[in-house]
């Protein structure tokens, strides 16, 4: 006889039936798409009531990072899968090192293909991550729709216990806090259009918050300049157009001068950036930025009041 694995109810609101959507099964093609969409744009507002949170996440981020410290990301499923992604897109975008930003998925690589939702309920597996992985000093942000998936918990707890700072994302503004952590993002998305999907708002809202904090992260670490991409690795051609794009809309200058400081610089934007716009030559450039970690700002500003004084 088969014994039938144990069950748990799960009070969220991503649970619950949506009053709107009743009929779904009953609508046209095109309406069953306009009431998706409807729902959808219900994510924006719940993102932003709960920015002022997430902009205390991106300050302890930053300050791992700046301190040679890493950020985790820990998630399970849906969750999981988004974080992966958003963590794969910032070393070609940021040029960021490849141990800044670790991501740690219930049920591992192959779960990321096919779907492995049992590995969520293992919160040993999430803190025998942390255990291995996580060092003082870290940030670790957890990620899950319900605020109780074990795999997540667990690695939130122990990471706290190593002497990290945690923080989860977590679409149940009602969840009981579990202990290890220091910081909760509630984002109250409501009902999903298919009940318990959390794939669809939950899913779109931490799309938009990772989105949101990798980026701006990113801004205070110093990788952009004003709003463009000035630290993305030119890995091909299209990107090293708009290497030379970025370079000629920041600086003023025409094609010919910028290709020249790009090959001067030996492909190194910002090191081109801050030479054309300071007069310097390209050692002085590299090593202004080297002094200011990397800030185009910072590396401007020192280099002009060195010719003040």
């Amino acid at each position: 006889m088969t014994v039938p694995r144990q069950s748990v109810h799960v009070d969220s609101p991503t649970e619950g039936r949506n009053p709107r959507t009743m009929d779904i099964d009953q609508m046209s093609t095109l309406d069953i798409l306009r009431t998706i969409n409807t729902e959808d744009q219900l994510v924006p507002g719940a993102v932003a009531a709960a920015l002022p949170q997430l902009s205390r996440a991106v300050d302890a981020a930053t300050e791992a990072l700046r301190t040679g410290h890493r950020v985790h990301y820990v998630g399970a499923g849906t969750s999981g899968r988004l974080a992966t992604l958003d963590a794969a897109e910032l070393a070609p975008t940021y040029n960021v090192p490849d141990d800044w930003f670790l991501v740690h998925h219930a049920g591992g690589a192959a779960a990321l293909r096919e779907a492995a939702e049992g590995a969520e309920d293992d919160e040993r597996a999430g803190a025998a991550e942390m255990t291995r992985d996580a060092r003082p000093g870290d940030f670790v942000l957890g990620l899950t729709a319900s605020g109780r998936t074990p795999y997540v918990l667990g690695a939130l707890a122990a990471a706290h216990d190593l002497g990290a700072t945690t923080a989860l994302v977590s679409n149940n503004p009602d969840a009981v806090r579990a202990p290890g952590i220091d910081l909760v993002i509630a984002v109250d998305t409501g009902p999903e259009a298919i009940s318990g999907s959390t794939r669809m708002k939950a899913g779109t809202a931490q799309k938009i918050l990772l989105t949101g904090f990798s980026t701006a992260v990113m801004v205070k670490m110093g990788r952009t300049y004003s709003n463009l991409m000035v630290s993305m690795r030119a890995t091909n051609a299209k990107l090293r157009g708009r290497s030379l794009r970025i370079l000629r809309e920041a600086t003023g200058s025409g094609q010919q001068e910028c290709t020249a400081a790009l090959m001067a610089a030996h492909g190194d934007l910002k090191v081109a950036l801050v030479h054309l716009l300071s007069g310097v030559d390209i050692r002085e450039a590299a090593k202004a930025l080297s002094e200011s970690s990397g800030h185009v700002r910072r590396a401007l500003g020192l280099l002009n009041a060195h010719a003040i004084s």
